[in-house]
């Protein structure tokens, strides 16, 4: 697979993925800051916002991956 199509499936997935993410963490974050204090919510939140970094940084991995002899654009 080429680089080019391997970054557009990966940009693709990272969109997926975030916009997903993003919805389940507003659903989590209901129930469970309904009665939370600002600094709480301040964690929460901070927390929530660094956290999908680190399921996506193997993904980014693979798209920036090239073979030794192919690809050199």
């Amino acid at each position: 697979m080429n680089t080019r199509l391997r970054k557009l499936i990966g940009t693709v997935a990272i969109l997926l993925f975030v916009v997903f993410y993003a919805l389940m963490v507003m659903a989590l974050a209901q129930p469970v800051l309904k009665d939370a204090n600002g600094l709480t919510q301040l964690l929460f939140y901070a927390f929530a916002g660094l956290a999908w970094v680190i399921p996506v940084m193997p993904l980014i991995s693979w798209m920036e991956r090239r073979k030794p002899d192919s690809d050199t654009h």
